[in-house]
């Protein structure tokens, strides 16, 4: 066969074929073209908004939950009460990390020693318990460690005078800068070393005495004190100088005020000022 008889046949099929159609599309076809990712960009791209614009359009206004709320709420004072405890804690140890070695070294010893004093305590107290519950004559043990303890008691109440080894501390203040809260602060150092009695300027301290400011000076339990203001202390010399020489603690707070502290040891301190004895006006022992 010729190349032309091949061309008129292809002719004579294609007449007797019917014209391709289409396929319709279905109403499903039309719904899944309709949701598809393409579309939408479609939508997008006809309103003219760009990526960012349509980034922001997502993110704001912000559509928070109520649990959402609850959360940010919970966490924000979590990191406040964080934030707050770290504060504390660094201004705490601030004094310490500047100090100098010699200084915590000092620091530390003053704490054994603290520690061998409530040692030594608990080991008496276990004696005299010992003592009453193995004692043949148990009534004479106990009436001497009443009139012990009364002993005692009268050197903490500032009834009965005192004497032993201690340290006398006297402030020099030329300036008047001197207050009651900073001889207070003292006061409570020697107590926290292990003082067992204190006089300042002729008037003897005792657990309810209070300092106030009066005029240009001081006064102690309603008696006027001046400068320069001498403090006689009863205690472990080698605990009590360390306590007022620490970083940042009452020496150096007076010196701060300029005003001069000298720290003397002796072997013998006495404590000769006296408090009457106060009766109670409501309170009576539970054994009467």
């Amino acid at each position: 066969m010729s190349e032309q008889d091949e061309q008129r046949a292809a002719s004579g099929l294609r007449r007797e074929l019917p014209d391709e159609v289409p396929p319709s599309k279905s109403p499903a076809d039309a719904a899944g073209s309709a949701d598809a990712p393409g579309t939408e960009r479609t939508q997008a791209e006809r309103a003219g908004l760009t990526g960012r614009q349509r980034l922001v359009k997502g993110l704001w206004p912000p559509r928070l939950t109520r649990a959402q709320l609850i959360v940010a709420l919970l966490l924000f004072g979590l990191g406040f009460g964080l934030a707050v405890q770290v504060a504390s804690n660094s201004e705490g140890d601030g004094a310490l990390r500047g100090a100098r070695q010699e200084d915590l070294v000092r620091i530390l010893d003053e704490l054994d020693d603290r520690s061998q004093r409530l040692e030594d305590e608990k080991q008496g107290l276990e004696k005299q318990r010992d003592e009453l519950e193995n004692s043949s004559d148990q009534a004479e043990e106990a009436r001497r460690q009443t009139l012990e303890k009364e002993r005692q008691l009268g050197i903490l109440a500032g009834t009965v005078a005192a004497q032993g080894p201690g340290i006398t501390v006297t402030i020099e203040d030329t300036k008047g800068t001197v207050e009651a809260n900073m001889l207070l602060d003292a006061i409570q150092e020697l107590r926290a070393a292990g003082a067992e009695a204190i006089q300042v300027n002729g008037v003897r301290v005792v657990a309810g005495t209070y300092l106030a400011d009066s005029d240009d000076s001081v006064s102690v339990d309603g008696n006027k004190i001046n400068a320069p203001y001498r403090f006689q202390v009863i205690g472990k010399p080698q605990d009590l100088e360390p306590a007022l020489n620490i970083p940042g603690g009452v020496v150096q707070t007076l010196e701060k005020e300029q005003a001069t502290v000298t720290v003397e040891r002796s072997s013998k301190i006495v404590v000769d000022a006296l408090r009457a004895a106060k009766r109670p006006d409501y309170a009576r022992s539970s054994s009467q």
